[in-house]
């Protein structure tokens, strides 16, 4: 086994906020190998970024072949991997989103382009968003996250005319309810934040359809097409942030698919640049798609190798017998752990959509268990992969 680089561990003190005195070396599909060898499994895909894994290999030729020309351009001219990408994510998006915008540089400068778009359309600035939700870490969308934590310590936050609902969480439901006797009342009650709660001028509600960071949530289906219901008839617009939940992960496309719903704008990042290229877009239905270029609009926005790569990448997962191996596999980790919960009491709750999957970890009472959660991740990440295991 290699020994530590302690040359490169030195460099950590200049590095702002690292997490481990570890260095990661390389990766291959979904193995990860640090310094000195050893092997992980990175059951997080390096945080929803990997829909292919690590150098995927027609993902890299792609992108080595596109070395050969054009590695960047401003995003004022249009370039081939560009074009082919936008024709490629219209084919892939639902069928009411006829418009691309490229030109951002990740899910959070894009789910900013998706309000503003919402704003500029309806004339009105108001914002719906959930509790517990990601949204993004610009001071924008920090703003319209649901996690209290990240808006701690900057004054100038709390003065954007966000309001924050519940989601419908139906393993610890806000509304003190159960599936056979809820009325979907993390719909009906949007109403009253509306109309008691908000400046009343509601331009958009944006909401992952999956809660990735915010407990892997999974809303019932019909808990989407009241939602929509309601938009269309407050009259703003629905925004399907799938940064996480989008190019497959769900054992769709897209999370709008799996629950049969299409959203007015969607943004999409992450996984769309298969094997880590950094790349986000953002697909709207016409009447939303009227922004001028000088109001969202960044450096590395419609990167040509980026965009290379997203469209080998959807070029791969949107093949079916790729699609069902996602759901296959899924089910599959979703009812080991099942069995294992009928064992294990610390196991208070299963869900799971494709390979959007989570387990809560509870004590006797039912409260999450935030000792033993941390706990099993450092057991976790101290344990060899099982490749190599007898």
């Amino acid at each position: 086994m290699k020994e530590v680089n302690e040359e490169l561990l030195h460099l950590n003190e200049y590095f702002y906020n690292p997490t481990e005195d570890i260095v990661m070396e390389r990766g291959e599909g979904i193995y990860l190998y640090d310094s000195t060898g050893k092997e992980y499994i990175d059951c997080a895909a390096a945080t929803f970024n990997l829909s292919l894994g690590y150098s995927h290999p027609e993902v890299i030729e792609a992108v080595q072949g596109q070395l050969n020309g054009l590695v960047h351009v401003t995003s004022t001219y249009m370039t081939e991997p560009v074009a082919k990408l936008v024709e490629k994510l219209i084919e892939v998006t639902p069928k009411s989103l006829t418009k691309i915008h490229l030109k951002v540089s990740g899910g959070s400068t894009a789910n900013e382009g998706a309000i503003k778009m919402a704003q500029n359309y309806h004339g009105k600035a108001g914002v719906l968003s959930l509790f517990r939700s990601h949204v993004g870490q610009t001071i924008y969308t920090m703003n319209a996250s649901g996690l209290s934590f990240r808006r701690q310590k900057f004054p100038n936050l709390l003065q954007s005319g966000i309001t924050h609902v519940p989601p419908a969480y139906c393993y610890r439901c806000f509304y003190n309810q159960t599936p056979d006797s809820c009325e979907t009342l993390c719909v009906s009650r949007i109403n009253e934040f509306i109309d008691y709660g908000s400046s009343g001028d509601i331009a958009c509600m944006i909401l992952e359809p999956i809660l990735g960071n915010g407990d892997n949530i999974i809303p019932p289906p019909e808990y989407f097409r009241k939602l929509r219901k309601l938009a269309d008839e407050r009259n703003f617009a629905l925004i399907f942030d799938e940064i996480q939940t989008g190019v497959g992960r769900t054992g769709e496309m897209f999370a709008a698919d799996y629950f049969g719903v299409e959203p007015d704008i969607m943004t999409i990042a992450k996984g769309l640049g298969g094997s880590g290229f950094q790349i986000a877009a953002i697909a709207a239905r016409e009447e939303y798609a009227n922004l001028e270029g000088h109001h969202h609009s960044f450096t590395y926005g419609s990167n040509v190798l980026a965009s290379a790569a997203a469209l080998k990448t959807l070029d791969i997962i949107s093949q079916p017998e790729f699609l069902d191996n996602i759901k296959n596999t899924g089910e599959y980790i979703v009812s080991y752990l099942q069995k294992l919960q009928k064992n294990h009491p610390f196991i208070g709750d299963v869900r799971g959509a494709g390979l959007m999957i989570g387990f809560e970890i509870v004590d006797e009472n039912g409260a999450p268990d935030l000792e033993l959660t941390h706990q099993i991740t450092k057991l976790a990440f101290n344990t060899y992969s099982l490749k190599h295991s007898t």
